[in-house]
């Protein structure tokens, strides 16, 4: 149970969240037929990757799970799980940056590669970068009076919300490059950042087992905790699986990597 909670999030949050998941799963679609008439058609298992990691990020962000995240640190956990490690997967290979390069006007869409291409993003999407962007969110959300204050206010709760899932999608990226990117770096460089990235997760899990955060009892500390580790173990099998897959397409016979 979380104590020094001081009432319910403001109505605003999950229904501003139900709007744009809404919105995601319409648009997307639409864009996707819409594309088809000009370029090859955009295969089907895109969109099952794309409405189930909405899907997921609606669950920890919209009815029963949502309203016991509140007073349950395990129900919060499971909600970080959905949305912060699942959610950012599924979306990926949902490929939207090249969705949304194959939908824009010629100009725009060079403008957008620019972007991709700028130092800017070479330095924000850099392994490194992001995984200090998402774990390094993680500890200060759980070993500071973040997490206490997150439930005291709407508007913090929504930042954390957007923070997890954001850093937690150009983690993803960084690592598979299953989307569109203009920066890559080498296989032993990812391998590297996603160890130690792994290691730190599972870290601050077992941490979180011995001394729970601010406000949230022995028991329930601990069951966050044992969800926090064992289902990141299986959403991080799954990002080794594919990062290794990737990385056996790229090095096998006959095939030419530029290694970056």
């Amino acid at each position: 149970m979380i104590h020094h909670y001081l009432g319910p999030i403001a109505p605003w949050f999950q229904l501003t969240a139900a709007l744009l998941l809404a919105w995601a799963m319409i648009f997307y679609p639409m864009l996707a037929i819409w594309t088809n008439e000009r370029y090859k058609r955009w295969p089907r298992h895109r969109y099952v990757f794309w409405f189930a990691g909405v899907i997921a990020a609606g669950a920890s962000l919209v009815g029963p799970l949502a309203d016991a995240t509140h007073t349950s640190f395990s129900a919060h956990m499971t909600g970080h799980l959905l949305l912060g490690m699942l959610a950012p997967l599924l979306l990926l290979h949902g490929k939207p940056l090249t969705l949304v390069m194959r939908g824009l006007p010629t100009k725009s869409a060079r403008r957008l590669s620019r972007l991709l291409n700028s130092r800017f993003i070479a330095v924000a999407s850099h392994p490194v970068s992001t995984a200090f962007l998402n774990f390094g969110g993680l500890f200060i959300l759980y070993r500071t009076d973040l997490f206490i204050w997150m439930h005291q206010s709407t508007w913090i709760y929504a930042l954390v919300h957007i923070h997890i899932l954001l850093a937690a999608y150009v983690f993803t990226w960084s690592i598979l490059y299953t989307d569109l990117t203009g920066h890559r770096h080498s296989f032993r460089l990812r391998a590297a950042v996603l160890i130690v990235a792994f290691a730190g997760h599972n870290v601050l899990a077992k941490s979180l087992y011995a001394m729970p955060p601010a406000g949230v009892t022995t028991g329930d500390g601990e069951t966050g905790a044992l969800i926090m580790y064992y289902g990141g173990d299986v959403i991080d099998l799954a990002l080794i699986v594919l990062f290794c897959y990737s990385w056996y397409k790229a090095t096998a016979p006959g095939r030419i990597v530029r290694a970056v």
